[in-house]
């Protein structure tokens, strides 16, 4: 046991010892090291918009006119469009394999498995393109077909993983309660692992949203198809620079959006009344126990 676990200091854990003053000292200058690294990127990066003249009135004043915003406006429509569908999609596919993984139906479980392994090691361009051209389905429907199949399945395992990682007394006590495994799992071990799974299936969702910007390679209409179809009919110079610069911090705003939404619900599970700890008062020399 360390000096700091001795002295009652909460921050030692199992696997590592909290740093002691070298160790702090040799982290203080690695992080110098690294924001000076960074800044010197972002300042060459710089450097190179400003010496290719990025920044010029010419190269965006087109963003003003009207036509071109409605059309950005209309891609990131379609693309919230498609992230919405293939959400919940891939949330209640990956509800229905899990179950399915879970079933101790033996065919009904490898069924489920077989499924999860094949759109988990299938690339997701190569699912759109095969639903878009083979099966000749419209371009929205191949795009939340082939995000839905892929991320469904990653979710599934979350969910499977995050449903066997509760304390397996949980499981013994609502048995003992004669509740059935449905119910066990619907109202017992579910919620328990829903907060501890909501951090990766945020994440997995950030891929979906991003993921739909593999619709401008079948013709949907989205915000990377919009950003193409600008920069395809400007005039001048890499006119693809300044549609990136207008495209990417929308895309990286949207995530930062998901993942607060994602910390907003984990702070609201603590603090609500259902997960909340109760006190209970000792019991007292007058208590009466049931049945005396």
């Amino acid at each position: 046991m360390t000096a700091h676990a001795l002295h009652g200091d909460t921050r030692s854990t199992a696997l590592y010892d909290y740093p002691g003053p070298k160790a702090r000292r040799r982290h203080f200058y690695y992080g110098i090291l690294s924001t000076a690294l960074i800044l010197l990127l972002l300042g060459w990066l710089l450097y190179l918009l400003f010496d290719t003249e990025q920044f010029t009135a010419a190269k965006w004043s087109p963003f003003t006119y009207e036509g071109i915003q409605k059309l950005l406006l209309r891609g990131l429509g379609n693309t919230l469009k498609a992230f919405a569908y293939a959400s919940v999609f891939s949330l209640l596919l990956g509800a229905v394999l899990a179950a399915g993984r879970l079933s101790v139906h033996r065919p009904l479980r490898w069924l489920a498995t077989l499924c999860v392994e094949f759109f988990r090691a299938m690339p997701v361009l190569v699912m759109i393109f095969f639903i878009f051209v083979a099966l000749k389905v419209q371009p929205l429907p191949a795009l939340v077909a082939g995000l839905t199949l892929y991320n469904g399945s990653v979710l599934a395992e979350v969910f499977r993983t995050g449903i066997n990682a509760v304390d397996g007394g949980q499981r013994e006590a609502a048995y003992a309660l004669g509740m059935r495994k449905t119910q066990v799992t619907t109202y017992v071990l579910a919620p328990q692992a829903l907060r501890a799974m909501l951090p990766t299936i945020i994440s997995q969702l950030v891929v979906a949203l991003k993921d739909t910007s593999l619709g401008y390679l079948i013709t949907y209409e989205e915000f990377l198809h919009a950003g193409k179809l600008i920069a395809s009919n400007l005039d001048y110079d890499l006119p693809f620079i300044p549609v990136v610069m207008i495209i990417s911090p929308i895309y990286i705003g949207m995530c930062m959006l998901l993942s607060w939404f994602a910390t907003w619900v984990a702070r609201y599970e603590r603090h609500s009344l259902k997960t909340e700890a109760v006190t209970v008062a000792p019991a007292g020399e007058e208590t009466v126990l049931p049945g005396r």
